[in-house]
């Protein structure tokens, strides 16, 4: 798989396909051009008979930030309306679904800080490994923002249980690696010169796994998942965004 990208690293090793976030100046925040350019990866996987395993992660100093909020502005000043916003967040939740229905496996490969949406990206892939240094925060409600980006809050749920989630979001505390792994967030903490040996140990196997033997367990296991998302009403997640930064938006400007 031979792409040129500008916000992302792809590194094509046969059965595993490394994609690494690379904008790290800003701490590898997500805008518009890294969503697209996620998703153009996950639609040639989607054709692809010889990846076994995806790893994410990130250049840099962090896995990854959050959203590039600073974008917001600038989409709502072009389009008054909200609709450039909109397709903005309905692109992450595009590309937040497209990774979890994957028919691979995927692994998150964690270090710094993982923000926001880095969070959300993260929270998507199969296996997370994490260095013991990282530090996690969902800030959005302290932004004034509902935790809306890529439907993640099922998801959120999902892994880490409500009750958790619930002060996680509220408080918009933050949160060690040790923490991270005791909610499920993480599967392994380890330190950071050895997340390398990591994501190998778990990849070596799976790379001999039967992909239809993967491709139907990873269905069972997001089944239960998908009827979660649809009763919170996850699918509504880019029009309570934009509405959100929109009034945001004009409140600055007065």
């Amino acid at each position: 798989m031979l792409m040129d990208f500008k916000t992302l690293q792809v590194t094509d090793e046969g059965s595993i396909l490394r994609v690494q976030l690379n904008r790290p100046e800003t701490g590898n925040s997500i805008d518009g051009q890294m969503l697209s350019e996620l998703l153009s990866v996950l639609r040639a996987l989607e054709d692809d008979n010889t990846v076994r395993v995806m790893v994410v992660s990130g250049a840099g100093d962090h896995f990854s930030q959050g959203g590039d909020r600073s974008e917001f502005p600038e989409l709502l000043e072009k389009d008054t309306s909200g609709s450039a916003l909109r397709s903005l967040a309905d692109k992450a939740e595009r590309v937040c679904s497209a990774l979890s229905q994957l028919r691979i496996v995927t692994i998150a490969r964690l270090h710094g800080d993982v923000i926001g949406a880095g969070l959300g990206l993260a929270v998507f892939c199969d296996l997370r490994v994490g260095a013991d240094t990282c530090r996690f925060r969902m800030p959005e409600v302290g932004l004034g923002v509902p935790p809306a980006w890529g439907g993640v809050l099922p998801r959120l749920a999902e892994e880490a249980g409500q009750a958790w989630v619930r002060r996680l979001l509220l408080t918009a505390e933050a949160f060690d690696a040790a923490r991270a792994e005791q909610l499920s967030i993480l599967h392994e903490v380890v330190p950071a010169d050895g997340l390398d040996a990591a994501v190998a140990r778990w990849a070596r196997p799976l790379v001999r796994r039967d992909p239809t033997t993967v491709r139907i367990t990873k269905s069972m296991l997001n089944a239960r998942a998908g009827a979660t998302q649809l009763a919170v009403g996850s699918y509504f997640d880019g029009d309570l965004l934009t509405d959100a930064v929109a009034r945001q938006h004009a409140r600055g400007r007065r």
